[in-house]
């Protein structure tokens, strides 16, 4: 299936005309908490944390919802800057993931303070209307803690955060200029990630009066770089590994003993990358072989690729298209050469990680300077509530709707099978079929 079509839209839009007063109650709801949302959203910008220290921000996002007369539960799923806010009883589980950790010295260059905002605001939206319409039901907000590399919502996945949730919804900034024509894209499909760190241990000697009794380290810190360096001519375009040097020896006349790096192997799909990384491993027990040191691997996380499900993208792209806010909805699209641990949670359940264009500098890309400054604007706080008010309305449509959720699982289930099956990166090739030279 490719771009969802104009008619498409128009049959999910015309739907929607049919429910003008559940659409006018949600926006209006989150317009009436608006002055709220700017206030969160300005805070966690002015504060920035990183990955598991974010008290600022779990402590301001609580209590708000205390003083909003919600119950909240602090440090939830074993996690010391983690929430959970949910209303409603019975029923279907749509969810909200509030991002908040920032990048170490340039803040928000992320937009998670964005982030946290329009899932707040889609969770104020829902339940507004379970508590008017008394419908069975809960809307939850998970507060969700280091994505930028932490691996937040790992751990809440193996602490049960989604095991019953229908849908989990989430948006994430970038600039205007990345979806030209539209306010955002609604089928933005990210790549795998596996984070690990390689420890080569040889044995020390004196580099100048005993070089023969050392083993060193560092040399198979550099012939498995250079041998991965090799492999990256034969893997494919959509592909990717980059690596540091973590540790490479103290001085130069001692023989390093201690030796490491650490890389990132990207591939579009959870089971490409781990073939790609079996190659991998393969260059880097050569080296310990060669130079006669012991190797250690140490997995640090694993991203799996955002497995967006189809039904929710295009209810969003629908509910964004008749506020006038258009947005992209192409299921043949190339995935963003990015990774996010809202990638596990499509692997989980049912799960939407939306995009939001806002004004940024030329050149202002997602984690520079530049659009730290962006992300702080009230332009992109009025731009990101747009997607806010999308979010919430796709959130009520599974909650109320039994056929729609029936659709949003059975596209779950027919992802599951197809992610099981083997992978041809070829339909990631940018020239399919082979090019010129």
């Amino acid at each position: 299936m490719g771009q969802l079509s104009q008619h498409d839209v128009q049959v999910l839009q015309a739907a929607l005309q049919d429910q003008t007063d559940v659409v006018t109650a949600i926006t209006n709801a989150i317009n009436d908490v608006n002055p709220k949302l700017y206030d969160i959203n300005k805070k966690i910008h002015a504060n920035p944390e990183l990955g598991y220290a974010e008290f600022q921000a779990h402590d301001n996002i609580t209590k708000m919802f205390e003083d909003l007369g919600y119950q909240v539960t602090k440090h939830a799923y074993g996690l010391e800057t983690s929430f959970l806010v949910e209303y409603g009883t019975g029923g279907r589980v749509v969810a909200f993931n509030a991002e908040y950790d920032a990048l170490p010295g340039i803040g928000h260059a992320c937009g998670h303070n964005l982030i946290a905002m329009m899932s707040i605001g889609a969770f104020l939206g829902v339940a507004k209307m379970l508590k008017e319409s008394g419908i069975k039901g809960r809307v939850r907000l998970v507060g969700t803690p280091a994505e930028e590399g932490g691996g937040g919502k790992l751990k809440l996945i193996d602490a049960g955060a989604y095991q019953d949730v229908d849908a989990c919804l989430m948006v994430h900034p970038g600039p205007l200029n990345g979806c030209p024509g539209f306010t955002g894209d609604a089928y933005m499909p990210t790549i795998a990630n596996h984070k690990f760190s390689i420890h080569f241990t040889g044995r020390s000697a004196h580099a100048a009066v005993a070089p023969w009794e050392g083993i060193n380290a560092l040399d198979a810190v550099v012939l498995a770089y250079n041998g991965i360096s090799m492999l990256r001519q034969q893997i494919m375009p959509a592909e990717r590994i980059h690596s540091v040097i973590s540790e490479g020896g103290k001085r130069p006349n001692i023989i390093p003993e201690h030796a490491s790096l650490e890389y990132y192997i990207r591939s579009p799909t959870l089971k490409s990358a781990d073939a790609l990384m079996s190659r991998a491993l393969k260059c880097f027990e050569g080296a310990a072989l060669q130079t006669g040191c012991t190797m250690k691997f140490e997995k640090i996380n694993t991203y799996a690729d955002v497995r967006n499900n189809k039904s929710i993208s295009s209810l969003y792209a629908a509910a964004m298209g008749n506020m006038g806010s258009p947005v992209k909805c192409d299921f043949a699209a190339l995935p963003l050469p990015g990774s996010t641990d809202q990638g596990n949670v499509s692997y989980e359940c049912p799960a939407f990680h939306g995009y939001v264009g806002i004004q940024a500098a030329p050149g202002a890309t997602n984690h520079t300077p530049g659009f730290t400054a962006a992300a702080e604007k009230e332009e992109a706080h009025t731009l990101c509530l747009e997607s806010a008010k999308g979010m919430a309305i796709v959130g009520w449509q599974i909650l109320a709707d039994e056929n729609i959720a029936k659709q949003v699982r059975q596209d779950f289930e027919d992802d599951r099978n197809a992610r099981e099956s083997d992978v041809d990166l070829r339909m990631y090739d940018p020239l399919p079929g082979g090019g010129c030279c």
